[in-house]
């Protein structure tokens, strides 16, 4: 089942203080300290901590159907989950609106934060036919407040550059009190937005936390000029590395190839916890690394000995084994997880793992032609581009026989299931109901694995629902429909010795 931990704001103020009794760092907010309660690896802190939980979905339910979103949410409340009573039905959207401003104006009120209220299809056959794009369902929708603003002076305007060699202006501003954090600084995006919003060191500006997260320079009180503000004009040059910088549509980017500020951001990428999750290894410690010149790119981590780490400040012998242990423990990962630690533009988690499931390892995604790439469902011409691009540059190949010499491996996967004389479920689809004796993940990868599809709704277009015990409003509608019904003795008929 599926949910959102949080603190509420009492016992959040209870908690600080408890940490100002004893001298240890208190939180920023409630948002703060339930994700590093959760994050915890020793979970007596957690357990000290007073996170509270609202249910608001399932992953999976054996021996249970629901037709509606709202039927989940009461056989959560009625197995002793909570949720949240603030959850409402609606008609029309007309009525969405109206609630939406009813909890703007109550959200002050609540024992906890809330940003906005999310608004979901209840029907799970139309959320089903609507599906998802990557990791965002098109059948809920989060309908924020406006986010909370507030006036401060921009002190100045530095340039930070990133992973891709982006430099992005961000104004250093006096610091405030924003829905309980204190802002100190914010992002200018880029030079157009930059020019657009006239924004000058020494003005009066508007700033928000978008979605009250990410502080945001929104506007500038011209009527507070006084006439000593200074323009800020973008670097022609890269202000880490003294490169060149080339601007492409409203992005200014360094084209140096050892700029040590993209080394460092690619290297925290590449030890991030969704990439190689190398555990131990932090942002200082890569700073040093790199300022030294330890590390001219990701695989010479590998590379690290005991001694070489023991030469970093604050460094203990303890401290470097355990990231040499992480280090060694990371070598064994999955293609996926390593096309993401790469960090090419545009491919991220999501189409990393696109990637993976099309291609069985690195050599065939290399050996790939432009039209192979956006043959794959949500690659479009932009991605394929850039995929192709990174794979001509002289770099990538050192990098990979660089991570290969150093013993990375990944798992490999059969290219898009099974070989094609084995599809011969091609173009089928199935719906599992009721309970079998095999795993539903496990059934769901043999139809896959095969050449099919597995649904979970009955329509006109399926061929199979594969019925169980007890298998619910499933099979009645398969009955109505005529579609076939087979139990899984005859499932397992249908695939055995493939």
């Amino acid at each position: 089942m599926r949910g959102e931990v949080f603190i509420p704001v009492s016992k959040f103020k209870a908690l600080n203080a408890e940490l100002g009794k004893k001298g240890e760092k208190m939180f920023a907010n409630p948002r703060n300290a339930a994700a590093g309660s959760v994050r915890q690896l020793d979970p007596r802190v957690t357990a000290s901590r007073p996170p509270d939980f609202f249910a608001y979905g399932v992953g999976r339910v054996d021996g249970e159907e629901f037709s509606a979103q709202w039927e989940v949410l009461e056989y959560l409340r009625r197995i002793g989950f909570r949720v949240s009573p603030l959850i409402r039905r609606f008609k029309n959207i007309r009525d969405v609106i109206r609630y939406h401003d009813e909890m703007k104006e109550e959200r002050d009120d609540l024992d906890y934060e809330i940003d906005g209220i999310v608004v979901k299809v209840n029907s799970i056959a139309q959320q089903e036919r609507l599906g998802v794009i990557s990791r965002s369902p098109r059948w809920a929708l989060a309908y924020k407040f406006p986010a909370r603003e507030e006036f401060t002076r921009v002190n100045g305007i530095r340039v930070q550059v990133g992973r891709t060699g982006a430099l992005t202006p961000v104004a250093v501003l006096e610091p405030v009190q924003i829905a309980g954090v204190t802002v100190s600084r914010a992002t200018l995006h880029n030079e157009d937005e930059l020019r657009r919003k006239d924004v000058r060191i020494g003005d009066t500006v508007v700033v928000e936390r978008a979605g009250d997260v990410i502080p945001e320079v929104v506007s500038v009180i011209k009527s507070r000029r006084t006439g000593v503000e200074k323009e800020f004009w973008m670097p022609d040059r890269c202000p880490v590395c003294g490169a060149d910088v080339l601007k492409v549509g409203p992005i200014v980017r360094c084209i140096g190839v050892s700029c040590s500020a993209q080394l460092k951001e690619r290297i925290k990428h590449f030890a991030s916890l969704r990439a190689l999750n190398v555990e131990g290894l932090g942002e200082k410690v890569i700073e040093q690394l790199v300022d030294r010149k330890m590390v001219s790119d990701a695989a010479d981590l590998f590379f690290l000995t005991n001694s070489d780490l023991m030469r970093l400040e604050r460094m203990g012998d303890k401290s470097a084994q355990n990231i040499l242990t992480a280090l060694e423990k990371s070598k064994h990962t999955t293609f996926a997880r390593l096309l993401h630690a790469l960090g090419i533009r545009h491919v991220g988690e999501h189409t990393a793992s696109l990637l993976a499931d099309k291609f069985n390892d690195m050599d065939a995604l290399r050996a790939a032609r432009h039209e192979d790439l956006i043959r794959i469902p949500e690659i479009g011409p932009e991605v394929a581009k850039s995929i192709l691009l990174f794979f001509r540059q002289e770099e990538t190949q050192e990098l990979l026989e660089k991570l290969e010499r150093a013993g990375v491996r990944y798992e490999k996967k059969e290219v898009e299931g099974a070989v094609e004389e084995e599809r011969i479920l091609e173009g089928k689809t199935f719906i599992f109901t009721g309970r079998i004796s095999m795993p539903r993940e496990e059934a769901k990868s043999i139809v896959e694995r095969l050449g099919g599809n597995v649904a979970s709704s009955v329509s006109k277009k399926t061929d199979y629902v594969v019925a169980g015990e007890d298998p619910g409003s499933k099979l009645e509608k398969a009955e109505k429909l005529g579609v076939k019904v087979i139990d899984e003795e005859a499932f397992r008929e249908m695939v055995e010795g493939v």
